[in-house]
């Protein structure tokens, strides 16, 4: 959902990281030059759990358990791809899952570990909010 009187995306993401490296999935959308992690805006009465299990199958071709998911928080950073925009983010974990391809709307994925320095191409979501929260959690 768009809040344009707040200048606000309202979007579901979930932090997925690799069975065998335990690194963080990213992935980065067809047009785009940022990498986050998977997710998107739910659609009008959607909850954010039923959102965030939707746009990872849509994007990934991947089912997660809606049981599964751990709310990490809801965070706010500058949106990556829509200059003055905010996002605001309810950011759920999930399993390790496999994820092998991207689909729909997904350009590309890639496997970031979050102990080493973070791109620049890393959206601020993910560098200023979710890296620093799954720290302070140890998750």
């Amino acid at each position: 959902m768009i809040d344009h009187e707040a200048k606000r995306i309202h979007v579901s993401a979930v932090v997925l990281r690799h069975p065998d490296t335990g690194e963080l999935l990213t992935v980065r959308k067809r047009g785009t030059t940022m990498f986050m992690q998977p997710g998107g805006k739910p659609d009008p009465g959607e909850s954010a759990v039923d959102a965030a299990v939707r746009e990872v199958r849509e994007e990934l071709g991947v089912v997660l358990d809606p049981l599964e998911l751990r709310l990490l928080g809801v965070f706010e950073a500058p949106a990556a791809n829509e200059g003055g925009y905010a996002v605001r983010a309810t950011v759920f974990t999930h399993p390790p899952v496999e994820v092998t391809v991207p689909a729909a709307e997904i350009e590309e994925i890639r496997w970031v570990d979050e102990r080493g320095p973070l791109g620049a191409d890393l959206a601020p979501l993910m560098t200023a909010r979710i890296v620093p929260a799954l720290r302070a959690a140890g998750a």
